[in-house]
């Protein structure tokens, strides 16, 4: 723990060190702010909730998740401090969940940043904050989905523009085996149970029943799995590469 502790300090750090990770926030709430009032009329809508500014987290999360996480293992790819890194007295799955959890950790405060948004709501009506503040975890679980993804991405190649193109890719389809659009593509000739099974595996379905307030389990078994299951396999590539 005290290596995990030491490396996702040592990554934060080089979040708010630098340029890029303001650069990032900025983006992030620049974008859902102009989202929410321009197209999804959060005023005009009459009704008091953020469902106007959650709706387009799964796209943003999209583009600004892999963006994010290309960096994580490319950078130290390109860079040349790859070798040193996992040559440290450390467990190479240490170091993995290290740069995963900072990265989700920061993606966090950047949530964190739209929350004079949720007073506002709260000053014009009276929204229910529960399905709120539960729509704000699920778009933290879709980021660290995304960001364990993007990971896999990163460890793969030297080259962040490569890693950026596959996380998207991998991010894209993880989310698109719920819409219905993909869904009725399945109908009249694959069994029940493969279409309903897609639809459950799908980052966008899970994401849509907790912003509704829907709370199961499942759903977040559902992320942690992903993240877990992205965490494994990023921790497979970077002992292949070490071999």
């Amino acid at each position: 723990m005290r290596n995990i502790f030491v490396i996702t300090s040592r990554e934060l750090f080089s979040y708010f060190g630098s340029s890029l990770g303001y650069i990032l926030a900025a983006i992030f709430v620049a974008i859902s702010m102009g989202l929410t009032f321009y197209f999804g009329h959060l005023f005009d809508r009459g009704v008091a909730d953020l469902k106007a500014f959650f709706q387009y987290h799964p796209w943003l999360h999209l583009l600004l998740m892999p963006a994010l996480g290309m960096r994580l293992w490319a950078e130290e790819i390109k860079l040349g401090t790859f070798e040193f890194l996992i040559c440290l007295p450390v467990k190479i799955v240490e170091v993995v969940v290290g740069k995963f959890l900072a990265a989700w950790i920061y993606s966090g405060a950047v949530l964190v940043l739209t929350f004079p948004l949720w007073v506002t709501v709260n000053l014009i009506g009276n929204p229910d904050n529960g399905v709120i503040f539960a729509t704000y975890g699920a778009s933290w679980l879709m980021a660290g989905g995304f960001l364990a993804l993007s990971a896999c991405a990163s460890s793969m190649t030297s080259n962040q523009a490569v890693a950026f193109v596959i996380a998207v890719t991998m991010c894209f389809l993880s989310m698109m085996t719920g819409v219905e659009l993909i869904q009725g593509s399945f109908h009249g000739w694959a069994p029940e149970w493969l279409t309903e099974t897609l639809s459950q595996l799908s980052m966008m379905s899970n994401f849509d029943e907790i912003s509704k307030g829907v709370i199961e389990f499942r759903n977040f078994l559902y992320f942690f799995s992903l993240i877990t299951l992205g965490l494994l396999i990023n921790s497979l590539i970077i002992e292949i590469k070490k071999a």
